[in-house]
C-alpha cells in the first residue's frame, strides 16, 4: 500500500509541484500543497484499508491538488475578510497580539473542522453563516429542499458545538 504511493511520489511529485506552482505562483506553497496531497492520499488509503491502484495518477493527483488549492484560497479569503473586519473596528475594540493570535488559531481550527464536512454541508453552513442567507435562499441557490438545508445546518452546528466543547 505505502510502496505504491512511494512509487507514485517518486514519479510524479516534481510534476505535481510544477502543476501547483502554475496555480499558486509560489514555489513554497506549491511544495507544501504537494506534500499535503500525498498525505491526504495516504490518510485515505489507511482509512479505507485499500491500496493505490491508479490508472491515471496525474489526473488523481491533480484532483486532490485542485481541492487543496481551493481550500488554500478559501482560507486566504476568510483570513483577509477577518483582517479587514478587524481593521474597521474602533481602537477601543482593538485586539492585542496575543488575542489576535488566539483568534487566528481558532479560525484555523474551525477551518479544519469545516474540511471534515461533506461539501454540501459546508456550503450550506457558509452560505448561512457568512453570507447571511435564509434557509429558503440557500435551498434555492443549491437546488435542495429547505428541510435538507435545516438538516445540514443542524449537523454542522452540532459539530461546531462539539468543537467548542473540546476547547
Amino acid at each position: 500500500m505505502v510502496d505504491e504511493l512511494s512509487q507514485v511520489y517518486a514519479e510524479h511529485n516534481s510534476w505535481l509541484k510544477q502543476w501547483l506552482y502554475r496555480r499558486l505562483g509560489c514555489s513554497a506553497q506549491a511544495a507544501d500543497l504537494a506534500q499535503d496531497t500525498f498525505v491526504r492520499i495516504l490518510q485515505a488509503q489507511r482509512k479505507a484499508g485499500l491500496g493505490l491502484a491508479l490508472q491515471q495518477p496525474r489526473a488523481y493527483l491533480a484532483t486532490v491538488g485542485r481541492r487543496l488549492v481551493y481550500d488554500h484560497f478559501r482560507r486566504q479569503s476568510l483570513e483577509r475578510a477577518y483582517l479587514e473586519l478587524l481593521a474597521q473596528l474602533p481602537e477601543l475594540f482593538a485586539l492585542s497580539a496575543e488575542e489576535l493570535w488566539a483568534m487566528r488559531e481558532t479560525l484555523q481550527q474551525l477551518d479544519a473542522l469545516l474540511d471534515t464536512f461533506k461539501p454540501v454541508v459546508r456550503s450550506v453552513f457558509l452560505l448561512v453563516q457568512l453570507e447571511g442567507l435564509t434557509y429558503v435562499q440557500v435551498a434555492a441557490r443549491l437546488g435542495i429542499g429547505e428541510r435538507t438545508v435545516k438538516r445540514h445546518m443542524a449537523s454542522a452546528l452540532q459539530a461546531c458545538i462539539l468543537f467548542d466543547d473540546d476547547c
